[in-house]
């Protein structure tokens, strides 16, 4: 199982860690790697930060490597099909990749403005690659009078942030009833929507942008749902993302808007439910269940989760049936916004409640801790870091909701709310965990023959 051909499509961090994972395996065969964009590896999370406030490029956020993978890395080149049977991999320059194993790790892709000819006005962005973060950069360096930020998620936010930080006057459009709601809740969220409008955001919420208006091909402004209208030179659409997966249409595999589903070892399920030996699925694009969360289906746009996964996937490519692992990692993720480091562990989203465990919205400085049915399910710190070791044991020992009296130095004694998430159809914003159920994405109907 450490020779043969092996091929990543997904020339990203996760297919760059899963390459690397793979020759400390000791798989000494073939390794090739797809890549639709032409540039090497690099780090997103610097783009909506660092890069926006200008402080370090775009082309300088490259992702070092840890060791040499000895692969062929085929950049700049679009994965076009599947073909299962005869384990080949169709790419837009017309050639065919052979394969042994198939790692599909090609992650997501920023949603677009849904009006096409407003989308190609100049000063219409959006940020996911490190080009989008290159030249939006080069346009808030520039002085914009006014940004427009269309979905206040994390990316949205920290987009924001980045714009009052320059001394930009920025608008924030959110089809929900506050920032962040989508991925943590509507405690959270009135406390992001009184952090951003003391920051000087204009923040408008539970409206949506109706329209962009442009003259001679540049943008002026936008229109909004509560009859309003705003000037404008520049607008990001940050409205979540779109999982890269339309490439598997003809495959036979359990591949569809959510993602690609495969078990906890990362294997793909074919649309039928059977489990491939041979496709496996790691990063933004997975579907795949977690015992910690009643074997729901997540999809985490999540750093750390795409390490995990792809070592996983990995060590499992290579690996026989016996000593074979599971991807158990509690998901994680960090955003810098406003003067505040926020970090949670858990989901969120998968909760009935919330209590204020530690700290308080007033001192800027809390944890929140999550609940269902009884049991802690995930916590969110704000300026806090330091605990979320502790919770996240709270999390892997289903340990129960809410947490004790001195279950940690300076508990704020506050009663559990409802956590109030929100469905996400209604938000601007896209989750950076999703729930998506324990069905794939595609409803088959069985035909019998008559006996």
């Amino acid at each position: 199982m450490r020779d043969g051909r092996i091929v990543i499509v997904g020339a990203s961090l996760a297919g760059l860690r899963a390459a690397e994972a793979l020759r400390d395996e000791g798989f000494s065969g073939s390794l090739t790697l797809v890549g639709e964009e032409p540039h090497p590896p690099y780090d997103r999370p610097p783009l909506s930060k660092q890069v926006l406030l200008g402080r370090v490029r775009a082309q300088d956020c490259g992702l070092p490597a840890r060791r040499e993978t000895d692969a062929q890395w085929m950049l700049g080149v679009r994965a076009t099909g599947l073909d299962p049977a005869g384990k080949r991999v169709l790419l837009g320059n017309g050639d065919q990749l052979p394969y042994d194993r198939l790692l599909i790790a090609t992650g997501t892709r920023a949603r677009p403005w849904p009006d096409s000819g407003e989308a190609a006005l100049d000063g219409v962005f959006t940020l996911r690659t490190s080009d989008d973060a290159g030249r939006l950069a080069e346009r808030l360096e520039s002085g914009p009078r006014r940004v427009l930020v269309i979905g206040a998620g994390f990316t949205g936010s920290e987009i924001a942030s980045a714009c009052r930080e320059r001394g930009l006057e920025v608008t924030v459009a959110e089809r929900g009833r506050a920032p962040l709601i989508g991925a943590l809740g509507a405690t959270a969220g009135a406390f992001a929507a009184t952090l951003q409008r003391a920051h000087g955001v204009d923040l408008r919420c539970e409206v949506t942008v109706t329209a962009l208006r442009g003259s001679g091909g540049r943008l002026t402004g936008a229109e909004f749902s509560d009859g309003s209208r705003i000037d404008a030179d520049v607008a990001v659409v940050a409205l979540g993302a779109v999982r890269n997966t339309e490439w598997l249409a003809d495959s036979g595999l359990a591949a569809g808007p959510r993602g690609v589903a495969c078990d906890a070892g990362c294997r793909a399920f074919d649309m039928y439910g059977i489990v491939t030996d041979d496709i496996f699925v790691a990063g933004d694009v997975a579907r795949f269940p977690h015992p910690l969360f009643e074997y729901q289906m997540l999809a985490l746009e999540h750093w750390g989760n795409a390490v995990a996964q792809a070592e996983v996937a990995a060590h499992n490519m290579v690996s026989p049936a016996t000593l074979r692992r599971p991807h158990l990692a509690v998901p994680a993720f960090w955003s810098s916004q406003f003067g505040l480091n926020i970090k949670s562990v858990g989901v969120p989203t998968f909760s009935d409640q919330v209590v204020i465990a530690q700290g308080s919205p007033e001192e800027r400085r809390l944890v929140a801790v999550y609940g269902y049915r009884g049991r802690v399910t995930a916590a969110v710190s704000v300026n806090m870091a330091k605990w979320l070791d502790y919770y996240r044991h709270l999390i892997e020992t289903a340990a129960p909701f809410p947490p004790g009296p001195g279950a940690a130095d300076g508990v704020a004694g506050s009663e559990p709310v409802p956590s109030d998430v929100p469905d996400p159809h209604v938000l601007s914003h896209g989750p950076t965990v999703a729930l998506t159920g324990h069905l794939p994405d595609r409803r088959l109907t069985l035909l019998r023959p008559d006996s």
